[in-house]
């Protein structure tokens, strides 16, 4: 028998759930991000025409890399849910996409495309932190809210939803789209996360500046920009927060390993 949910409960409870909050409405709790993130898991290993997963077994020296990369992320003591949440990461072969997105309860995707295109460790590491940062933060949760709608939202939450649903819901994750404040708030946070560490705490940065030195405009890259906002002054503002917060002194990672590393990296991918 189908669970029926009145819609006067639904809206009651929302009202005392964790996590509505300024920026959106949020209807789930943590341990719904958790059981949500899980079921995307499942779903996009399950799609390998769309999501083509490089082997952790085949690929092993690119994911102890990237690995060791997250762990140092995690061990700056900047995340709310660090121990809480799965924070596991896939690698998808798609060097045509230039993308990473993480799910609700830390499952960080990262293709590629966008792996080949940075220049250094600090690049990757400052998008890492920022992906992390909408699952850390909640955004994820919350634009999944506003753009399925209380229904579907209610139907995950209460595991009631079919394969269907789910697929659409795991194929909309590469094209959710944050607000300007969840990206201005992600970037923030990945100067904050970044910035004990030995990584340039300004790193999400790099990517936009290699963008606009190649001329790349906001509509040659209309599908990724309509998921991470134009650039606007967003190299400047996580400068400006990395100087505030005087980063620098933490921030010693070798010339060698930010760029040579890296690029031993970039070669061990298909």
């Amino acid at each position: 028998m189908k669970k029926i949910i009145p819609a006067l409960f639904v809206l009651a409870a929302m009202s005392v759930i964790p996590g509505c909050k300024k920026g959106g409405l949020n209807v789930f709790t943590i341990q719904d991000d958790k059981n949500f993130g899980l079921q995307m898991e499942a779903e996009i290993a399950s799609n390998p025409s769309q999501f083509p997963l490089l082997s952790k077994t085949q690929y092993a020296s690119a994911y102890n890399y990237l690995e060791s990369m997250k762990q140092t992320i995690l061990a700056s003591g900047q995340l709310k849910y660090a121990n809480e949440f799965q924070w596991k990461l896939y690698i998808i072969q798609d060097d045509a996409t230039l993308n990473a997105f993480c799910t609700p309860g830390g499952y960080i995707y990262i293709y590629t495309g966008l792996i080949k295109y940075l220049d250094n460790a600090s690049s990757l590491a400052g998008v890492l932190g920022h992906e992390m940062a909408h699952a850390d933060q909640r955004h994820s949760t919350q634009q999944l809210t506003k753009q399925y709608g209380l229904s579907l939202l209610v139907a995950v939450v209460a595991g009631t939803t079919n394969a269907g649903q789910l697929a659409e819901i795991a194929a909309g994750l590469t094209s959710l789209a944050f607000s300007r404040d969840h990206e201005k708030d992600a970037d923030e946070h990945s100067v904050k996360y970044l910035c004990p560490t030995k990584y340039k705490a300004e790193g999400a940065s790099y990517f936009f500046q290699k963008l606009e030195a190649g001329g790349v405009s906001c509509s040659s890259l209309e599908a990724f920009f309509s998921t991470h906002p134009c650039p606007d002054n967003r190299v400047a503002n996580i400068q400006s927060n990395a100087t505030s917060q005087n980063c620098a002194v933490n921030n010693n990672i070798s010339a060698n390993e930010d760029v040579a590393a890296y690029n031993a990296f970039k070669a061990s991918l298909p």
